[in-house]
């Protein structure tokens, strides 16, 4: 595995280089249809755009837990990232990372052997994205270090880092992060029982989501905040907006079970048996469609 000042000369030779937009060929629930994408755009691309192209596809074989098959894709592209830009470098080191530690990894198969083989990918391609201003990349790296070592407050720091890189940067791609960013700080906030800090943090979450103005991603931070005041006992003010989300979604034709789960735990809680059972099982059949 060559080193990091190597990579960092090897692009110097080779200069910068326009890459292809990777993100609006993602549907990351759908990993193999994005391969698909990936593949057909491939046809036609070269240089780096085949490589960041190549990235994606083991990508798409990581988020279906077949990381082998991931890493024997990367393991194609490493020889030619000597003479490639750093765009398609940082994608390779950050894909590498992601067969180690991800959101896809059971727990159990993180060993010390695989969170420092992630932790090393990762280094590489943080210090790449950082020395090249490709701030977008250094974030979304920033945001995998908490796959590795999996505690609130590992997340808070690292969510931190990345925060600071979104306010100061002028790219429109960095500053999409924020939202999400603020969901994972809103969420290990949560998690260490500090809830008020947490309310504040889903509602800027919200805001960010309103800005982009993506349905879905809206009503999950109107759910996040619902459940973070069900947990600090303001049941009715909960039960409105899981209310609102049920319309919302059953409008939709897409129920959805999480809304259920939270609807019956409120219920529950103002002792409402009832319409907890009756949210249990809308739960309950959601589930087996």
């Amino acid at each position: 595995m060559r080193g990091l000042f190597a990579l960092l000369a090897a692009w110097v030779i080779a200069g910068p280089v326009m890459a292809i937009d990777v993100n609006s060929m993602w549907q990351f629930s759908q990993p193999a249809l994005s391969e698909e994408r990936f593949r057909a755009a491939l046809a036609s691309a070269s240089g780096d755009d085949a490589l960041i192209l190549r990235t994606q596809i083991a990508r798409s074989w990581g988020i279906r837990r077949d990381f082998d098959k991931a890493r024997a894709l990367l393991a194609e592209v490493e020889p030619q990232l000597n003479a490639a830009g750093p765009e398609a470098q940082v994608h390779y080191w950050l894909e590498l990372g992601r067969t180690h530690s991800s959101a896809t990894h059971d727990p159990a198969s993180q060993t010390e052997d695989a969170k420092a083989r992630a932790r090393t990918a990762y280094d590489n391609a943080l210090a790449l994205a950082t020395a090249h201003k490709l701030d977008y990349l250094a974030i979304d790296t920033m945001h995998m270090y908490a796959f590795v070592d999996r505690t609130p407050e590992n997340e808070l720091q690292w969510v931190g880092r990345a925060l600071a890189v979104v306010e100061a940067s002028t790219q429109a791609d960095a500053k999409q992060w924020e939202a999400s960013l603020r969901n994972n700080r809103g969420y290990a906030l949560h998690q260490l029982g500090r809830n008020e800090e947490a309310l504040a943090e889903f509602k800027l979450a919200l805001a960010a989501r309103e800005r982009q103005g993506a349905v879905r991603g809206i009503r999950i931070a109107h759910w996040m905040i619902a459940m973070t005041l069900r947990h600090m006992g303001r049941l009715y003010a909960a039960m409105e907006i899981q209310q609102r989300l049920e319309r919302e979604w059953d409008a939709d034709g897409e129920p959805d079970p999480y809304v259920f789960e939270e609807l019956e735990k409120i219920y529950r809680a103002r002792g409402d048996t009832a319409r907890a059972d009756h949210y249990a099982a809308r739960l309950k059949a959601a589930l087996k469609t």
